[in-house]
């Protein structure tokens, strides 16, 4: 069988709050006569991003064209999760004509790269090429790593000092393994900072490559889709800080999720992710809640301290209203008693004093 009849896969992969779901949706919605499928990988217990794509299916994806792996990366449970959600979505009827993956933030790709060589797949499918998304503003701050400049200066100065963040390591990972970066969210960052931006993954990238701004996650699907990459016969030219090692791991991170009361005000939920984003450094806090007197469900994303939110659709019957958020942090970051209460009193009405 030859890869022209192969079905390909695009893998998207990018830094927390980049803007992967935003893409997804967008080629959805314009697949350029393309029938989607897509797989979301979820760090934490909740699908928000699975649940936020199935809102906005369409005829060229249906909702069972979307499927959820919540129970870790998938690079890491091949044979339980991730090969059965391949031959499932390869079994549809009408079968799809490409399949989208979008990463967990903190996947690192070229494991799940590794994985597309197993004997039940590979001769049926190709890594059409890989996708990463880097939230400009961020990079240009340099938030991809605690201090960047630190780091680097203690690797240069003692060879025992461990060579880089693993926030930094996921991050160059990503560039690495990537055909194409998206520069997202340019508004944000300002010509100085997307010139900035540039600069910084260059000098990561082991490689030119090409970068494009992207905002909202409006692209032309031609320039991502139909790469022909054959990215899992092209590993060597994606190298990894884990190359040769058996196996990676995802301890330096961890998440809990938090259920959130009917809110009074959706201000007063801002106002407590802000603070314990600077309090404790959270990366990333996504999920819904309920505020009161509201039919709509308030959808809530934030990177870092910048949080986002919107009523995205109304509350279903046979719902309870009330929320749920997923905290994502590093392993030591993560205080669960002080970010519930932190939460949970974002839901009481502010009384004047």
């Amino acid at each position: 069988m030859s890869d022209l009849a192969k079905l390909p896969v695009t893998v998207i992969t990018g830094f927390l709050g980049s803007g992967k779901t935003t893409l997804v949706r967008q080629l959805m919605l314009d697949p350029q006569g393309r029938r989607l499928a897509v797989i979301v990988n979820e760090f934490g217990d909740v699908g928000v991003d699975g649940e936020i794509l199935k809102s906005c299916a369409i005829p060229e994806c249906p909702a069972e064209n979307i499927l959820e792996l919540a129970n870790g990366c998938i690079c890491c449970t091949v044979a339980d999760d991730f090969i059965p959600t391949i031959e499932a979505l390869m079994a549809l009827d009408p079968r799809p004509d490409h399949i989208l993956i979008e990463t967990s933030g903190l996947a690192l790709p070229k494991p799940l790269l590794k994985a597309f060589d197993w004997p039940d797949i590979r001769s049926r499918i190709t890594v059409d090429g890989v996708i990463a998304l880097a939230d400009t503003e961020a990079v240009a701050a340099g938030r991809f790593a605690p201090d960047v400049a630190a780091v680097d200066a203690q690797r240069l100065a003692d060879d025992n000092l461990d060579h880089d963040t693993p926030l930094s390591e996921v991050f160059e990972d990503q560039i690495a393994c990537a055909d194409i970066i998206l520069l997202t969210k340019p508004d944000l960052a300002g010509p100085e900072g997307v010139a900035r931006a540039r600069a910084m993954i260059a000098a990561k990238a082991p490689h030119p490559i090409s970068m494009v701004e992207v905002a909202e996650g409006l692209i032309d699907p031609r320039i991502i889709l139909g790469l022909n990459a054959a990215a899992e016969d092209d590993m060597d030219a994606r190298p990894s800080h884990h190359d040769g090692a058996d196996e990676h791991e995802h301890d330096d991170f961890d998440s809990i999720v938090v259920d959130v009361p009917e809110l009074a005000d959706p201000e007063n939920l801002v106002q407590a992710i802000e603070k314990l984003a600077q309090a404790h450094n959270l990366l990333r806090v996504k999920g819904y809640a309920a505020v009161r007197g509201k039919a709509m469900r308030l959808l809530v994303q934030a990177v870092g301290a910048r949080v986002r939110h919107q009523y995205d659709r109304p509350w279903k019957p046979d719902e309870t209203r009330a929320g749920r958020l997923v905290v994502i942090a590093e392993h030591d970051n993560i205080n669960v008693q002080v970010i519930r209460a932190a939460l949970d009193a974002a839901a009481q009405p502010v009384v004047a004093g």
